[in-house]
């Protein structure tokens, strides 16, 4: 099985927990692997190993962190008579992100470094995308924050009570659609520097507005495929700094989902 959010694969838990098992270090089995039936929101309680309540306060610690630096972030922007001036460090904040999303994947054991400083770089860089987008549209950096809140808790709801059940083929829609994203973006960023685009992607086209509808609801399904992934890491008996991991991966959706709100509140008021 497989998770469009990279972070959290399931192979990634399995290969963790098979290196604390070889190794012995923080991520004992306290019992069986569990497959399909995961009673919902009761890991095992255990020190050495991951659990839903840790992955939750490590998340809380992520999304302060994305906050306070998302204020700093804000700050940045220099809303001059003369235009709107960007901060100098936006590309290489992006790539520096881009590398610690990347080493994270690669060295989850990292992740309790990794990831709050990859919420320091993210904070900076959605802070200073929000107050760009709030110069020009007024107020809608707090419906953006409202909507990705909202969508948050009500998946999470939907999850927890089982009204939405993760199966293979949710699974692998979910997948298949989010990989059609990610090669659309690709081929539009490489003919935008041909000068180039993908139609309707970036207009306020009813098609447009279309597309960007359809994104967010990929970007909001792939929560529910965290949350499947987190609770089946804990319920395998994931090695403790998985939590940090697991909370990395659902900032990484987080994140997206955002800016994808963003982006079609954006067309929406530009009507």
């Amino acid at each position: 099985m497989r998770t469009s959010n990279p972070a959290l694969n399931e192979k990634v838990f399995t290969r963790e927990i098979e290196a604390a098992r070889t190794s012995g270090a923080g991520g004992r089995m306290t019992r069986p692997p569990v497959d399909d039936q995961v009673s919902p929101w009761t890991p095992p309680s255990s020190a050495d190993t991951m659990t839903i309540s840790g992955t939750i306060s490590a998340s809380a610690v992520l999304l302060m962190v994305l906050l306070a630096a998302g204020w700093v972030g804000w700050a940045q922007v220099d809303p001059s008579p003369e235009g709107v001036r960007y901060p100098g460090w936006l590309l290489p904040a992006l790539l520096v992100g881009l590398g610690i999303a990347f080493l994270t994947i690669f060295k989850p054991r990292l992740a309790r470094f990794t990831a709050p400083v990859y919420a320091v770089v993210e904070g900076l860089l959605l802070g200073a995308i929000s107050h760009v987008y709030n110069l020009a549209y007024g107020g809608i950096v707090v419906q953006a924050v409202g909507l990705t809140v909202a969508v948050f808790g009500i998946l999470l709801f939907l999850y927890a009570t089982r009204v939405i059940k993760v199966t293979d083929k949710l699974r692998m829609g979910i997948v298949a659609a989010t990989g059609a994203v990610f090669v659309v973006y690709m081929v539009s960023l490489v003919l935008r520097l041909f000068g180039a685009d993908v139609p309707f992607i970036h207009d306020a086209s009813p098609i447009g507005i279309l597309i960007s509808l359809a994104v967010v609801v990929i970007a909001a399904l792939n929560l529910i495929l965290d949350f499947d992934f987190i609770e089946r890491g804990a319920a395998k008996g994931a090695p403790k700094y998985m939590e940090w991991y697991g909370a990395f991966g659902l900032l990484v959706t987080l994140v997206w989902l955002y800016l994808e709100l963003l982006r079609l509140a954006s067309k929406l008021r530009s009507r």
